[in-house]
């Protein structure tokens, strides 16, 4: 059996090559407990080597923090954009869609083609700004209260407009996915807003570059089983990538 250091050295390496480690899958592997798993991750958080999270660990401080849009629209870009663009790959002639706030999202409008019969609806005042310029592209723009931070609308008068409408797919933004507690936002409204989103769409498509994985907001969207797709890029860790399609999300990597 090893002892503490020679544990330690094992957490640690694992977290280096995954990115996110499991206490289940730690006791198993060096067959102890998972009292002593937990105790050996408080006693490397404490000496600041990893961030503990709910059943594991993670390298990454996994608490975002809100930014204003146009300082994130700067992070990871390039990803971003191929993120955009291989989600655009996915609309169809006819398709109704919703469009959530965020970066990533503000990327694949960009990316989007002139299509027939394409209906947007869209939360993010960017994205309705960005679709303006094409003519066979129609869009709605939800009302409500004006997050200037993230250039969209939140609250009761967004999701009542929302009931009226059934969508094809929803392209949602996110600022954390947590493999435990799923999808998560800064915002607690926008987090609510998503939700209902998601209610009023037959797919759901997740746009996030890899810096967002093992990072948990303040607002729960969802859980993972509550979603179709993720695209993310090549930043994500194949562990991440095997527990996402145990789940029966499809994952496409750019």
């Amino acid at each position: 059996m090893m002892n503490l250091a020679e544990r330690h050295q094992l957490i640690l390496s694992r977290l280096q090559r995954d990115q996110y480690i499991n206490v289940v899958d730690l006791c198993k592997e060096l067959k102890v407990s998972s009292v002593t798993i937990r105790k050996d991750l408080k006693l490397l958080e404490d000496k600041s080597l990893l961030f503990r999270t709910h059943g594991g660990a993670t390298m990454n401080n996994p608490y975002t923090v809100d930014r204003p849009v146009n300082e994130k629209e700067k992070i990871q870009s390039s990803e971003k954009n191929k993120i955009g663009a291989a989600a655009a790959e996915l609309l169809n002639d006819n398709d109704s869609i919703v469009i959530a706030s965020g970066t990533t999202v503000l990327y694949f409008a960009k990316n989007i083609q002139p299509a027939a019969n394409l209906t947007v609806v869209t939360s993010a005042l960017n994205v309705a700004l960005e679709l303006m310029r094409e003519p066979s592209i129609e869009v709605i723009q939800l009302g409500g209260i004006l997050r200037k931070s993230s250039s969209s609308v939140t609250g009761s008068y967004a999701e009542q407009v929302l009931g009226d409408f059934y969508f094809n797919k929803l392209f949602l933004g996110v600022d954390g996915i947590d493999l435990d507690f799923g999808l998560t936002t800064t915002n607690a409204m926008e987090a609510h807003l998503n939700r209902k989103m998601i209610s009023a769409s037959q797919k759901t498509i997740v746009l996030a570059d890899s810096s967002k994985f093992g990072k948990r907001g303040f607002g729960k969207i969802c859980g993972l089983e509550e979603i179709d797709h993720i695209i993310t890029d090549k930043g994500i860790s194949e562990q991440i990538v095997k527990h996402l399609e145990g789940l029966g999300v499809t994952v496409t990597i750019v």
